[in-house]
C-alpha cells in the first residue's frame, strides 16, 4: 500500500514517518510540505520517491493509495473531506479536529465513502498500556472506582517571549497545550476504562501568554459509571505527570507520557514494570493500521474513537 503524508514536519521525522517505508506491505510513496527546499530535504533523507507543495496534487496522485494527514489541527477537516472524496483510507494526527462539530463532518465523510478513517492516539496500541489494560481486566485492583490525572508543566523560553506557535493560539488549538497533550490522556482513559457518559469543566487563561487556554480542570463519568478527575496546568514550576487508577482492592500508578515504570498496588500482588516505548513511536499503532487493512483486525483507533475523544474534550471546554 502506497502512502503518501501532507505536513512532513516534526512529529513525522522519527515518531510516525519511518514506519510507513518500514513495515512489510507499506510504502511511503510521496511527502508533501509547502516549502518545496524542506519538503525535497524530506524526500531525500526518507529515500521518498515523490514530493508536492500542494496537498490537492498528493491525494489526487492516482499512485498513492492512502493518506497521512500530520499538519496542525486546524487543516485537518479541510484535507480530511479531500481524501474521503477520493476514496482513500486515511489516519489523521490527534486531535482529530479542533472541535467537535469539525471531528463529526471528517467522520461522517469518511462514513459515507466506506473508507477506513484511523486518528494517531497511538497509545492504545503501545505495550505498556496494554499491560495497564490487561491488570484492569483480570481484575488484580478489583472494581475501578475512580481515575485522577495531574499534567502540570512551566511555561517555555517561547510562551514567556509571546512568540506565535500555533500550538496555543486559540484558533488552532482553544486549549492551547490542553488540545495537544490532555487529548492524548483522556483517549488512553477511554481506551482502558470504555466512553464517557459525562464530562465538565473549567478552562481559563491565567498567564496571559497567550490566546488558548492554559489552566483547565475536569470531572466525568464514564459509562461503566468509573468517575474521574483531572487538572492541567502549564504555567507550574514543576512538570509532573501523574495518572492512578483506584480499585476496590488496589490502584494502578502510571505516566501517560513520560516513560517511568507503570505500577500496581494490590491485594494480590505488587509489581512495577519498565515497558520502554518503541523507537518510532507510532510503530505498533501503524503496525495495527496494515493489520485492519490487509487482514480486517480490529483497529484500537478510529475515526470513531477519535470522535468520541473530540466530543470529552468539547465537553471540558464547555463547547457543548
Amino acid at each position: 500500500m502506497r502512502w503518501g503524508i501532507i505536513g512532513c514536519g516534526a512529529v513525522t521525522e522519527l515518531k510516525s514517518g519511518p514506519p510507513y517505508y518500514k513495515i512489510d506491505g507499506f510504502q511511503l510513496a510521496a511527502v508533501m510540505r509547502r516549502n518545496e527546499e524542506k519538503a525535497a530535504d524530506y524526500a531525500k533523507r526518507h529515500q521518498v520517491n515523490k514530493y508536492y507543495t500542494n496537498a490537492d496534487d498528493l491525494i489526487n496522485d492516482p499512485e498513492i493509495d492512502a493518506v497521512y494527514i500530520a499538519t496542525p489541527p486546524d487543516s485537518h477537516k479541510l484535507y480530511g473531506l479531500k481524501v474521503a472524496k477520493v476514496g482513500k483510507p486515511c489516519c489523521v494526527e490527534k486531535p482529530l479536529a479542533p472541535s467537535y462539530a469539525d471531528s463529526l463532518a471528517i467522520y461522517n465523510a469518511f462514513e459515507v465513502a466506506k473508507t477506513p478513517l484511523f486518528v494517531a492516539y497511538y497509545r492504545r496500541s503501545l505495550p505498556r498500556f496494554i499491560k495497564v489494560k490487561e491488570w484492569i481486566a483480570t481484575g488484580l485492583i478489583g472494581e475501578i472506582r475512580h481515575i485522577n490525572w495531574h499534567l502540570s508543566k512551566p511555561a517555555n523560553k517561547q510562551d514567556l517571549a509571546k512568540e506565535y506557535n500555533w500550538r496555543t493560539d486559540s484558533k488552532i488549538a482553544p486549549g492551547g497545550y490542553f488540545d495537544d497533550l490532555a487529548s492524548h490522556g483522556l483517549d488512553l482513559f477511554i481506551f482502558l476504562l470504555g466512553n464517557i457518559q459525562d464530562a465538565k469543566g473549567i478552562s481559563l487563561n491565567q498567564q496571559n501568554l497567550y490566546t488558548a487556554k492554559d489552566a483547565i480542570t475536569a470531572c466525568w463519568v464514564h459509562k461503566s459509571g468509573v468517575t474521574g478527575s483531572g487538572s492541567w496546568n502549564f504555567g507550574c514550576n514543576l512538570r509532573q505527570d501523574n495518572v492512578e487508577i483506584y480499585g476496590s482492592k488496589g490502584k494502578i500508578v502510571f505516566s501517560v507520557f513520560d516513560e517511568q515504570p507503570i505500577q500496581l498496588i494490590s491485594e494480590k500482588e505488587n509489581s512495577s514494570l519498565i515497558i520502554e516505548n518503541p523507537t518510532h513511536i507510532q510503530q505498533y499503532h501503524i503496525q495495527n493500521m496494515k493489520d485492519n487493512l490487509f487482514d480486517g483486525v480490529d483497529h484500537p483507533s478510529t475515526g470513531k474513537s477519535g470522535l468520541h475523544t473530540s466530543w470529552v474534550m468539547d465537553k471540558i471546554l464547555g463547547n457543548i
